[in-house]
Protein backbone atom coordinates (compact mmCIF):
# COMPACT_ATOMS: atom_id res chain seq x y z
CA UNK A 1 0.00 0.00 0.00
CA UNK A 2 1.41 3.34 -1.01
CA UNK A 3 0.89 6.11 1.52
CA UNK A 4 0.27 9.50 0.01
CA UNK A 5 1.19 12.77 1.65
CA UNK A 6 -1.13 15.72 1.29
CA UNK A 7 0.60 18.67 -0.29
CA UNK A 8 1.29 21.68 1.91
CA UNK A 9 -1.43 24.33 1.73
CA UNK A 10 -0.57 27.27 -0.49
CA UNK A 11 0.85 30.31 1.26
CA UNK A 12 -1.52 33.23 1.67
CA UNK A 13 -0.65 36.78 0.64
CA UNK A 14 -0.19 37.66 4.33
CA UNK A 15 2.25 34.77 4.83
CA UNK A 16 4.25 35.74 1.73
CA UNK A 17 4.34 39.37 2.90
CA UNK A 18 5.55 38.33 6.37
CA UNK A 19 8.27 36.15 4.84
CA UNK A 20 9.55 39.06 2.74
CA UNK A 21 9.57 41.35 5.80
CA UNK A 22 11.50 38.78 7.87
CA UNK A 23 14.05 38.40 5.07
CA UNK A 24 14.65 42.15 4.99
CA UNK A 25 15.00 42.25 8.79
CA UNK A 26 17.57 39.44 8.80
CA UNK A 27 19.75 41.21 6.21
CA UNK A 28 19.53 44.51 8.11
CA UNK A 29 20.27 42.79 11.43
CA UNK A 30 23.54 41.38 10.07
CA UNK A 31 24.54 44.79 8.72
CA UNK A 32 23.67 46.46 12.03
CA UNK A 33 25.80 43.99 13.97
CA UNK A 34 28.76 44.61 11.68
CA UNK A 35 28.37 48.37 11.96
CA UNK A 36 27.94 48.20 15.75
CA UNK A 37 31.09 46.11 16.20
CA UNK A 38 33.17 48.49 14.10
CA UNK A 39 31.99 51.66 15.85
CA UNK A 40 32.05 50.32 19.40
CA UNK A 41 35.45 48.63 19.06
CA UNK A 42 37.15 51.60 17.45
CA UNK A 43 35.41 54.02 19.83
CA UNK A 44 36.74 52.02 22.80
CA UNK A 45 40.26 51.96 21.38
CA UNK A 46 40.35 55.70 20.70
CA UNK A 47 38.31 56.76 23.75
CA UNK A 48 35.54 58.40 21.72
CA UNK A 49 32.35 58.45 23.77
CA UNK A 50 30.20 59.52 20.83
CA UNK A 51 31.53 56.71 18.63
CA UNK A 52 30.85 54.15 21.36
CA UNK A 53 27.39 55.67 21.84
CA UNK A 54 26.71 55.33 18.13
CA UNK A 55 27.87 51.71 18.37
CA UNK A 56 25.42 51.08 21.22
CA UNK A 57 22.64 52.57 19.11
CA UNK A 58 23.49 50.12 16.32
CA UNK A 59 23.41 47.20 18.78
CA UNK A 60 19.89 48.21 19.75
CA UNK A 61 19.08 48.38 16.04
CA UNK A 62 20.11 44.75 15.68
CA UNK A 63 18.16 43.76 18.80
CA UNK A 64 15.09 45.55 17.44
CA UNK A 65 15.48 43.56 14.22
CA UNK A 66 15.34 40.34 16.25
CA UNK A 67 12.14 41.54 17.95
CA UNK A 68 10.74 42.47 14.55
CA UNK A 69 11.46 39.00 13.20
CA UNK A 70 9.77 37.38 16.21
CA UNK A 71 6.80 39.73 15.87
CA UNK A 72 6.38 38.88 12.20
CA UNK A 73 6.49 35.15 12.94
CA UNK A 74 3.45 35.64 15.18
CA UNK A 75 1.75 38.19 12.90
CA UNK A 76 1.90 35.74 9.98
CA UNK A 77 -0.24 33.17 11.79
CA UNK A 78 -3.69 32.68 10.24
CA UNK A 79 -6.91 33.69 11.97
CA UNK A 80 -8.16 31.30 14.64
CA UNK A 81 -10.99 31.05 17.17
CA UNK A 82 -9.33 33.40 19.65
CA UNK A 83 -8.13 35.83 16.96
CA UNK A 84 -10.82 35.88 14.25
CA UNK A 85 -9.26 38.98 12.68
CA UNK A 86 -5.83 37.35 12.52
CA UNK A 87 -2.60 38.27 14.30
CA UNK A 88 -1.47 41.27 12.23
CA UNK A 89 -1.38 43.62 15.22
CA UNK A 90 1.50 41.63 16.71
CA UNK A 91 3.63 43.48 14.17
CA UNK A 92 2.48 46.69 15.88
CA UNK A 93 3.16 45.28 19.35
CA UNK A 94 6.69 44.40 18.22
CA UNK A 95 7.21 47.99 17.06
CA UNK A 96 6.11 49.23 20.52
CA UNK A 97 8.77 47.02 22.13
CA UNK A 98 11.31 48.49 19.70
CA UNK A 99 10.24 51.97 20.81
CA UNK A 100 10.81 51.01 24.46
CA UNK A 101 14.26 49.68 23.61
CA UNK A 102 15.05 52.98 21.91
CA UNK A 103 14.17 54.80 25.13
CA UNK A 104 16.62 52.59 27.03
CA UNK A 105 19.28 53.21 24.39
CA UNK A 106 18.77 56.98 24.67
CA UNK A 107 19.21 56.76 28.44
CA UNK A 108 22.45 54.77 28.11
CA UNK A 109 23.89 57.19 25.58
CA UNK A 110 22.94 60.25 27.66
CA UNK A 111 24.47 58.65 30.77
CA UNK A 112 27.77 58.09 28.96
CA UNK A 113 27.75 61.72 27.80
CA UNK A 114 27.13 62.94 31.37
CA UNK A 115 29.99 60.78 32.66
CA UNK A 116 32.29 62.25 30.02
CA UNK A 117 31.37 65.78 31.14
CA UNK A 118 32.11 65.00 34.79
CA UNK A 119 35.39 63.12 34.25
CA UNK A 120 38.42 65.26 35.19
CA UNK A 121 40.39 63.97 32.23
CA UNK A 122 38.93 62.64 29.02
CA UNK A 123 41.46 61.77 26.37
CA UNK A 124 40.30 61.08 22.85
CA UNK A 125 42.48 59.87 20.04
CA UNK A 126 41.28 60.97 16.64
CA UNK A 127 43.01 59.57 13.57
CA UNK A 128 42.30 58.60 10.00
CA UNK A 129 40.86 55.28 11.16
CA UNK A 130 38.19 57.11 13.15
CA UNK A 131 36.95 58.87 10.05
CA UNK A 132 37.18 55.75 7.88
CA UNK A 133 35.02 53.78 10.34
CA UNK A 134 32.43 56.55 10.73
CA UNK A 135 32.19 57.46 7.05
CA UNK A 136 31.94 53.78 6.11
CA UNK A 137 29.19 53.09 8.63
CA UNK A 138 27.41 56.30 7.59
CA UNK A 139 27.32 55.06 4.00
CA UNK A 140 25.93 51.69 5.17
CA UNK A 141 23.25 53.37 7.29
CA UNK A 142 22.14 55.55 4.39
CA UNK A 143 21.95 52.54 2.09
CA UNK A 144 20.04 50.47 4.67
CA UNK A 145 17.61 53.32 5.36
CA UNK A 146 16.84 53.78 1.67
CA UNK A 147 16.40 50.05 1.08
CA UNK A 148 14.28 49.53 4.21
CA UNK A 149 12.06 52.54 3.51
CA UNK A 150 11.49 51.33 -0.05
CA UNK A 151 10.60 47.81 1.06
CA UNK A 152 8.49 49.12 3.95
CA UNK A 153 6.47 51.22 1.51
CA UNK A 154 6.07 48.33 -0.94
CA UNK A 155 5.05 45.84 1.78
CA UNK A 156 3.12 48.41 3.86
CA UNK A 157 5.03 47.25 6.91
CA UNK A 158 4.95 49.21 10.17
CA UNK A 159 8.11 47.51 11.38
CA UNK A 160 10.14 48.27 8.27
CA UNK A 161 8.86 51.85 8.05
CA UNK A 162 9.60 52.53 11.72
CA UNK A 163 13.02 50.91 11.49
CA UNK A 164 13.81 52.91 8.35
CA UNK A 165 13.15 56.11 10.31
CA UNK A 166 15.40 54.83 13.06
CA UNK A 167 18.17 53.95 10.64
CA UNK A 168 17.87 57.38 9.02
CA UNK A 169 18.26 58.93 12.47
CA UNK A 170 21.34 56.76 13.00
CA UNK A 171 22.78 58.17 9.79
CA UNK A 172 22.31 61.69 11.13
CA UNK A 173 23.86 60.55 14.41
CA UNK A 174 26.91 59.19 12.58
CA UNK A 175 27.21 62.49 10.76
CA UNK A 176 27.11 64.36 14.09
CA UNK A 177 29.83 62.05 15.45
CA UNK A 178 32.03 62.86 12.45
CA UNK A 179 31.50 66.58 13.07
CA UNK A 180 32.33 66.05 16.76
CA UNK A 181 35.56 64.24 15.88
CA UNK A 182 36.54 67.14 13.64
CA UNK A 183 36.05 69.58 16.52
CA UNK A 184 38.04 67.30 18.86
CA UNK A 185 40.83 67.27 16.30
CA UNK A 186 40.72 71.07 16.30
CA UNK A 187 41.17 71.18 20.08
CA UNK A 188 37.60 71.08 21.44
CA UNK A 189 37.34 67.72 23.30
CA UNK A 190 33.96 68.57 24.89
CA UNK A 191 32.47 68.42 21.43
CA UNK A 192 32.55 64.60 21.71
CA UNK A 193 30.14 64.24 24.67
CA UNK A 194 28.02 67.07 23.24
CA UNK A 195 27.58 65.00 20.10
CA UNK A 196 26.62 62.05 22.33
CA UNK A 197 23.75 64.15 23.64
CA UNK A 198 22.73 64.79 20.03
CA UNK A 199 22.74 61.01 19.59
CA UNK A 200 20.41 60.61 22.57
CA UNK A 201 18.00 63.23 21.26
CA UNK A 202 17.94 61.59 17.82
CA UNK A 203 17.14 58.22 19.39
CA UNK A 204 14.33 59.78 21.43
CA UNK A 205 12.91 61.26 18.24
CA UNK A 206 13.01 57.83 16.60
CA UNK A 207 11.17 56.34 19.58
CA UNK A 208 8.49 59.03 19.27
CA UNK A 209 7.98 58.22 15.59
CA UNK A 210 7.64 54.50 16.39
CA UNK A 211 5.07 55.13 19.14
CA UNK A 212 3.18 57.56 16.91
CA UNK A 213 2.87 54.99 14.13
CA UNK A 214 1.90 52.21 16.54
CA UNK A 215 -0.77 54.42 18.08
CA UNK A 216 -2.38 54.88 14.66
CA UNK A 217 -2.98 51.12 14.49
CA UNK A 218 -3.86 50.42 18.12
CA UNK A 219 -6.33 53.34 18.26
CA UNK A 220 -8.04 52.15 15.05
CA UNK A 221 -7.17 55.26 13.09
CA UNK A 222 -8.76 55.39 9.63
CA UNK A 223 -6.37 53.84 7.12
CA UNK A 224 -7.91 54.89 3.79
CA UNK A 225 -9.67 58.20 3.03
CA UNK A 226 -13.43 57.59 3.11
CA UNK A 227 -13.93 59.69 -0.04
CA UNK A 228 -11.71 57.33 -2.04
CA UNK A 229 -13.77 54.33 -0.91
CA UNK A 230 -17.03 56.13 -1.73
CA UNK A 231 -15.82 56.92 -5.25
CA UNK A 232 -14.80 53.31 -5.78
CA UNK A 233 -18.10 51.87 -4.50
CA UNK A 234 -20.23 54.33 -6.45
CA UNK A 235 -18.40 53.41 -9.63
CA UNK A 236 -20.47 50.20 -9.59
CA UNK A 237 -23.51 50.76 -11.80
CA UNK A 238 -26.29 49.77 -9.37
CA UNK A 239 -24.88 51.57 -6.32
CA UNK A 240 -26.87 54.76 -5.80
CA UNK A 241 -25.03 55.98 -2.72
CA UNK A 242 -22.25 54.89 -0.38
CA UNK A 243 -21.83 56.11 3.21
CA UNK A 244 -20.70 55.12 6.71
CA UNK A 245 -17.24 54.06 5.50
CA UNK A 246 -14.96 52.80 8.26
CA UNK A 247 -11.44 51.40 8.02
CA UNK A 248 -9.05 50.11 10.63
CA UNK A 249 -6.12 47.74 11.06
CA UNK A 250 -2.45 47.88 10.14
CA UNK A 251 -1.10 49.54 7.02
CA UNK A 252 -0.67 46.13 5.41
CA UNK A 253 -3.98 44.57 6.52
CA UNK A 254 -6.99 46.87 6.45
CA UNK A 255 -10.53 45.89 7.52
CA UNK A 256 -13.35 47.91 5.98
CA UNK A 257 -17.11 48.20 6.30
CA UNK A 258 -19.54 50.44 4.43
CA UNK A 259 -23.21 50.95 3.62
CA UNK A 260 -24.65 51.19 0.10
CA UNK A 261 -28.11 52.22 -1.09
CA UNK A 262 -29.69 50.09 -3.82
CA UNK A 263 -32.89 50.00 -5.81
CA UNK A 264 -35.54 48.68 -3.34
CA UNK A 265 -37.03 46.47 -6.06
CA UNK A 266 -33.85 44.42 -6.48
CA UNK A 267 -34.11 40.80 -5.41
CA UNK A 268 -31.94 39.58 -2.53
CA UNK A 269 -29.89 37.62 -5.05
CA UNK A 270 -29.26 40.64 -7.28
CA UNK A 271 -28.53 42.93 -4.32
CA UNK A 272 -26.03 40.41 -2.97
CA UNK A 273 -24.35 40.28 -6.38
CA UNK A 274 -23.94 44.07 -6.32
CA UNK A 275 -22.38 43.80 -2.87
CA UNK A 276 -19.89 41.28 -4.22
CA UNK A 277 -19.03 43.63 -7.09
CA UNK A 278 -18.35 46.43 -4.60
CA UNK A 279 -16.11 44.16 -2.52
CA UNK A 280 -14.16 43.02 -5.59
CA UNK A 281 -13.71 46.59 -6.87
CA UNK A 282 -12.44 47.84 -3.50
CA UNK A 283 -9.96 44.99 -3.04
CA UNK A 284 -8.66 45.56 -6.57
CA UNK A 285 -8.24 49.31 -6.01
CA UNK A 286 -6.80 48.93 -2.50
CA UNK A 287 -4.75 45.70 -2.23
CA UNK A 288 -4.11 46.31 1.48
CA UNK A 289 -7.79 45.66 2.20
CA UNK A 290 -8.19 42.07 3.39
CA UNK A 291 -11.84 42.11 4.45
CA UNK A 292 -14.86 44.13 3.31
CA UNK A 293 -18.29 44.12 4.98
CA UNK A 294 -20.99 45.62 2.75
CA UNK A 295 -24.31 46.60 4.36
CA UNK A 296 -27.10 46.58 1.78
CA UNK A 297 -29.91 49.10 2.25
CA UNK A 298 -32.96 50.08 0.14
CA UNK A 299 -32.79 53.53 -1.41
CA UNK A 300 -35.75 55.14 0.34
CA UNK A 301 -36.26 58.67 1.72
CA UNK A 302 -36.04 57.27 5.24
CA UNK A 303 -32.71 55.54 4.59
CA UNK A 304 -31.29 58.65 2.90
CA UNK A 305 -32.36 60.77 5.87
CA UNK A 306 -30.69 58.35 8.29
CA UNK A 307 -27.54 58.27 6.14
CA UNK A 308 -27.42 62.08 6.08
CA UNK A 309 -27.82 62.26 9.86
CA UNK A 310 -25.20 59.57 10.47
CA UNK A 311 -27.55 57.47 12.60
CA UNK A 312 -26.59 54.19 10.88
Amino acid sequence: MVQTVDPAPPKTDAAIRARHIRRVLVVIMLLNLAVAAAKFFYGSVTGSVSMRADGIASVFDAASNVIGIAGMLIAARPADTDHPYGHAKFETYASVVIGMMLLIAAWNVASDAYAAFTEPVHTIEVNAGSFIVMIGTLAINLGVSFYERKRGHALKSEILSADALHTAADALVSLSVIIGLIFVLLGFPLADPICSLVVAVAILHSAWEVFKQANATLSDEARIPAAAIVDCAQSIQDVRQCHQVRTRGTEGEVYLDLHILLDPTLSIKDAHAVGNQVETAIKKAFPQVVDVTVHLEPDTPEERAEAASGDH
